[in-house]
């Protein structure tokens, strides 16, 4: 498991101005960041670990192989600068992190004998249910 904080020197970052409401602010700063990284052209991961990657993030790599985030809800560059690289390495941490297949526990002989008693007993209830040969008289 590679841990993502390696990744960083291999990130790209580009910044832009917000949109939205904000008045001066949104018009002279560029305060929106968005973060670019290179999955096909990574030394850090392993050929496995991108095909893992591209499984599990298609829809946000583009074409060229290129992961893209962006973030742009707080006023400043930097502020939104850490909050973009945290989003990329909670979301590395997720994408690379291995599904284990659950392993079915065994079913205790306890249970198995309750349900056979049940069926058992449901079995003598419908067996009553027929036809009684009445005795003649």
């Amino acid at each position: 498991m590679i841990e993502p904080s390696k990744l960083h020197p291999e990130l790209a970052f580009q910044t832009a101005r917000s949109g939205g409401p904000g008045g001066q602010n949104v018009n002279k700063v560029e305060s929106k960041v968005e973060l670019r990284f290179d999955v096909v052209n990574s030394v850090v991961l392993s050929e496995g670990q991108k095909e893992l990657l591209f499984k599990r993030l298609a829809n946000r790599i583009n074409s060229e192989g290129i992961l893209v985030l962006q973030h742009q809800t707080e006023r400043g560059q930097l502020a939104n600068k850490q909050k973009v690289i945290k989003k990329f390495d909670e979301l590395m941490a997720k994408s690379l992190k291995p599904i284990f297949k659950r392993i079915k526990p065994p079913v205790p002989q306890s249970v198995k004998a309750a349900r056979r008693k049940g069926k058992e007993h449901q079995s003598e209830i419908k067996k009553m249910r027929g036809k009684v040969d009445l005795p003649q008289i």
